[in-house]
């Protein structure tokens, strides 16, 4: 399933991300924790090029927990910041504030040397479509300073957020890139809705996503859907409408609702309601791995 999706106003968003870059100090990029590399735009080092940098791994309430901490020593090792965060909750934003003093402590020290103050830190949030950048501004804010969606495409104008006396946020238009090279990463942006449904086949997507939640997590899809012994080992799209019919999808004649079930399993693993599941993990992309999309391979390597 190739997925490409790159409307013509993220090219003019890109371009001015690279023109606000210059006022300011530091750069906080937002990955999604169930997908961080998928969600990790390609052309960022470009981008941000030798700005200071925090990296925050948003969502990271619905990634399995102990991936987590491998894409936190990960990153770690590559000498970047990593920091778990629930943008909603709250939980995490501390350390975002306590590494932007920590990264801005040289600076700050150098212009104390010389008698002079920086009044204000600055700070650019960069990041795909719907990782959650502007919900992450309101709670470090603590009010409803920037808009909020759950669809991609939300943020458009240009806007700077006062986050205490010492730092202002500015929100940036969530951007992808011309093409995804790798099937797998368009495929875990639909899965967690960084690109519109609606230009989507959901029936097919829904299965894909099936699929690996079958492989990867069958006892948290089992516990969810009430699913017999032997129920999780059989295709997708039969396993679909085993799902639909305990769930009532059901229409005129008897059938199966199919959009109706692909549109639930798509919202109910979104939102967290099918257990915390990361679909990428170091040890795929360290080694290369390719994501298993069938049924039957249950080896897991040591990271």
């Amino acid at each position: 399933m190739n997925i490409q999706w790159y409307p013509g106003h993220m090219v003019k968003a890109k371009r001015k991300i690279m023109e606000e870059l210059k006022l300011v100090d530091i750069v906080i990029e937002l990955l999604d924790a169930r997908i961080p590399m998928s969600s990790r735009n390609p052309e960022i080092e470009n981008i941000v090029g030798n700005k200071k940098r925090i990296i925050v791994l948003n969502k990271s309430d619905l990634a399995d927990p102990a991936i987590n901490m491998e894409w936190i020593d990960y990153f770690n090792r590559e000498d970047k910041k990593a920091i778990p965060v629930d943008s909603v909750s709250g939980k995490g934003l501390k350390d975002i504030l306590s590494a932007s003093g920590q990264l801005m402590k040289e600076k700050l020290n150098r212009l104390k040397s010389k008698g002079l103050l920086l009044k204000t830190v600055r700070a650019l949030i960069i990041g795909i479509p719907n990782v959650g950048k502007s919900t992450l501004i309101n709670k470090l804010a603590g009010r409803n300073a920037a808009q909020t969606g759950d669809k991609p495409g939300i943020t458009k104008a240009k806007q700077w957020i006062k986050v205490g006396p010492e730092l202002e946020l500015l929100d940036t238009p969530g951007i992808l890139w011309p093409k995804f090279e790798d099937e797998r990463a368009g495929m875990n942006l639909a899965f967690t809705g960084a690109i519109k449904d609606e230009i989507l086949d959901i029936n097919r997507l829904s299965q894909e996503l099936l699929a690996i939640l079958a492989d990867k997590y069958p006892e948290k899809l089992n516990s969810r859907y009430k699913l017999g012994e032997n129920e999780a080992d059989i295709a997708p799209g039969k396993l679909m409408e085993i799902i639909g019919r305990k769930r009532g999808c059901i229409i005129s004649g008897g059938d199966i609702d199919m959009h109706r079930v692909s549109a639930l399993l798509l919202d109910e693993f979104r939102c967290g309601k099918i257990g915390r599941i990361s679909l990428e993990s170091p040890k795929e992309f360290l080694k290369n791995i390719p994501i298993n999309y069938t049924r039957g391979n249950k080896e897991q390597d040591e990271y």
